[in-house]
């Protein structure tokens, strides 16, 4: 996928005028981060809002002690890194590529004109802060009432939130490695985890890919 491509399932961008898409094409830039590479660090000054053209990113954070917590993965088509922006605030996460990624990058200077400029982005924003919210919230719910086996289902179901990550269709490539870091379970569980859900109905285990059956009893699994 390209930049343009990115733009163009983007739900902000398609009630943008055609002058506000070509400003926005001219300065948003797509860069390259290797398997393992930063596309911002905690602390760093919030200078871009963020969207994903192609692989997968993830927001983490570590602890003085060295305990990491992962809050999310975003997958390609999903834009990401509005509320630093917001608050004029510095970075209070890390963000990884979990694989070879493209990261689109528009300047905070084209963000805060589109706020300025646009009434639908401006309800985009709104929505999908709403639908982060409503995101972690489930989160932290999860991380204390499930177990294991529903913890990864919650983690696999968040990736098709058809708000924050428009375009996906029923099949997602990652790894039991990858997916083990944002469950917040070793891989080998993560293994077994898949396997349990398999069992059950709810998925298909292919190497590097997992279709998914029935998104709504992957949401349910555990409760």
């Amino acid at each position: 996928m390209s930049l343009e491509n990115l733009l163009q399932r983007s739900v902000w961008a398609q009630g943008l005028t055609d002058a506000q898409r070509e400003r926005v094409y001219a300065e948003t830039q797509a860069r390259p981060i290797a398997g393992g590479g930063y596309v911002c660090r905690k602390g760093d000054p919030s200078q871009a809002w963020f969207g994903v053209i192609e692989g997968l990113v993830k927001i983490t954070t570590v602890s003085a002690s060295g305990k990491s917590v992962t809050f999310t993965g975003v997958p390609a088509g999903a834009w990401f890194g509005e509320g630093s922006l917001l608050k004029r605030e510095n970075r209070k996460y890390d963000v990884l590529a979990l694989r070879d990624s493209v990261v689109a990058h528009m300047p905070i200077a084209t963000f805060e004109w589109l706020l300025d400029t646009s009434i639908p982005f401006n309800r985009f924003l709104i929505l999908q802060l709403n639908e982060r919210l409503g995101q972690f919230i489930a989160a932290v719910e999860h991380e204390r009432l499930l177990d294991t086996d529903a913890r990864v289902a919650r983690s696999l179901s968040a990736m098709f939130n058809p708000y924050l990550y428009p375009g996906n269709d029923m099949t997602v490539q990652i790894s039991q490695e990858e997916l083990s870091y944002l469950a917040g379970v070793s891989r080998q569980r993560v293994n077994l985890a898949l396997k349990v859900l398999e069992q059950a109905g709810l998925l298909k285990v292919d190497y590097g890919v997992l279709t998914i059956l029935d998104l709504e009893g992957l949401r349910e699994f555990g409760m």
